[in-house]
């Protein structure tokens, strides 16, 4: 029970009592009359924690102290109850916690984590966990665009931070997140360009010979760039049945999803290529090597394909300056977009939706809507013929029992 200790006195039986019922007040050491400090607190509120351990705070006034060990004892009983102490754990602290137990996700996976944290730091590092407010949450997104973040970035942030919050809410450091979907500032997913067919076949000419299968695991076999780093020569291909087998990214990391694993068949056309680039002497036991015969890392293939990317649009913008109606690859055109380009392909061909999720490997077929759904054709006239002819055989059956009568 909620209850206030005075620090200063103590009560114990008067000894001129001879029945020892009555009781008088005397100064305990605290008191500064016995040697105490005279600015220390007086008043000691006193509750029952969770745990079943009496909890203490001191307070100069009573009251405070009266009111105090109340409201921690409601809190008990609502279950919403945060110990005092972990009540001054900062944000900053909280994300360090937080990240030792993130340490068992991928290498990759922790750094970016450990990014986002170093951003979340800047801006409520100091800020003790419950004082962090939705409105400053608000405002962090807001600023962050205003400073040029792109909005998918700006709501990996926020995702960020909601997961690190949530996560202190379970641990029990922490009542309620201050990060909601009212706070969420919206992932800001643009159409993805989709580059053309010529566009493809400029870049693979553009790359130099040794990197050019690397273009050809992304715009034809749907390969994330560290995946096509990974990619082993020998158990990862199979170039007389057709199909690759993605197991691992670069440099021999697990893949991110079970899904990644899911084998992708190819056509002869592909299996041969990769042959050739093999017979070439460009392999060892990775696909994709570098001159020295060391296998390829994704930042050397992004830099292979961002010279040939900007020679096609360099030799895209001076054929429109001669006047010919010749599209520009964007500036910011990465080796993943090759995948793009690979679901318009197979979305072309008249492939549904559980067979581009099977070929992107997307753990659901949502994730292929969200990004390729503008790509299908439209079914409008497809729908109207459909209503349409429900209601002309209706039609039709009313006028045949009109002609009957």
């Amino acid at each position: 029970m909620a209850r206030v200790k005075d620090l200063w006195f103590s009560e114990v039986r008067d000894p001129s009592d001879p029945e020892g019922k009555r009781k008088i007040k005397v100064r305990t050491k605290r008191h500064p009359e016995e040697g105490g400090n005279p600015k220390a607190k007086r008043w000691l509120a006193c509750w029952e924690g969770p745990d079943g351990k009496e909890k203490t705070q001191a307070f100069a006034v009573k009251a405070k102290a009266k009111k105090y060990a109340e409201d921690q004892e409601g809190d008990v009983r609502r279950q919403t109850y945060i110990d005092p102490k972990a009540a001054r754990t900062t944000v900053g602290e909280w994300c360090d916690t937080w990240l030792k137990g993130y340490a068992t996700r991928r290498a990759s996976t922790v750094r970016q984590a450990q990014v986002h944290i170093t951003l979340i730091k800047i801006e409520f590092g100091d800020f003790p966990l419950g004082a962090v407010r939705p409105s400053q949450v608000k405002a962090w997104c807001a600023r962050l665009k205003e400073d040029g973040a792109a909005p998918s970035y700006v709501y990996a942030l926020h995702a960020r931070l909601a997961q690190i919050m949530s996560d202190a809410v379970h641990d029990g450091v922490l009542v309620k997140s201050p990060c909601s979907r009212r706070t969420s500032p919206g992932a800001g997913k643009p159409r993805p360009f989709v580059a053309t067919t010529d566009q493809i076949w400029a870049l693979f000419d553009a790359t130099g010979e040794r990197y050019r299968a690397g273009v050809l695991l992304g715009a034809f076999a749907g390969l994330r760039v560290a995946e096509a780093c990974g990619l082993r020569t020998k158990g990862d291909v199979d170039y007389m049945r057709g199909v690759i087998s993605p197991a691992v990214q670069y440099p021999a990391e697990p893949l991110k999803t079970e899904v990644s694993r899911t084998p992708i068949p190819i056509p002869a056309e592909l299996s041969a290529e990769l042959s050739a680039h093999v017979a070439a002497g460009y392999s060892a036991e990775s696909l994709l090597t570098n001159a020295w015969k060391q296998q390829l890392t994704p930042w050397s293939l992004e830099r292979q394909f961002r010279r040939a990317r900007d020679k096609v649009r360099a030799d895209a913008e001076k054929a429109r300056e001669e006047g010919q109606d010749v599209p520009v690859l964007p500036a910011d055109f990465r080796f993943h977009d090759l995948r793009h380009y690979f679901a318009s392909l197979l979305i072309a061909s008249g492939a549904d939706v559980k067979t581009v999720q099977a070929r992107l490997r997307h753990a659901s077929a949502k994730t292929t809507l969200d990004v390729y759904a503008h790509l299908w054709p439209d079914r409008d006239e497809s729908t109207r013929s459909a209503v349409g002819a429900v209601l002309k055989a209706r039609a039709e059956q009313g006028r045949n029992q009109a002609g009957a009568r």
